[in-house]
């Protein structure tokens, strides 16, 4: 069986990896306003749902400018995480 890339699975899917992924936990609680501290998945996904305008991480599959926002979040974390330069504002 062969594994999908990250980039080419579904914003859901990618969605509901980080909201697994502690470094993502952390990430969410800093901008959420707790430095130093993590969130559990069930937080980091309630942060997602918010930052992308949805009740449903599911829509973001179907949602156009909520998988923009969540690409724009997705971007922000590599940046934070050191993966990419942080983005030109």
């Amino acid at each position: 069986m062969t594994r999908q890339p990250f980039a080419e699975m579904p914003p859901a899917q990618q969605a509901g990896i980080l909201c697994n992924d502690p470094r993502f936990q952390e990430f969410a609680a800093q901008r959420s306003g707790f430095p130093g501290k993590s969130l559990m998945s069930s937080a980091a996904a309630e942060y997602v749902r918010l930052i992308c305008g949805v009740n449903s991480r599911g829509l973001l599959n179907s949602n156009k400018a909520a998988a923009d926002r969540f690409d724009a979040l997705r971007t922000e974390f590599d940046a934070w995480t050191g993966k990419i330069a942080t983005p030109y504002r």
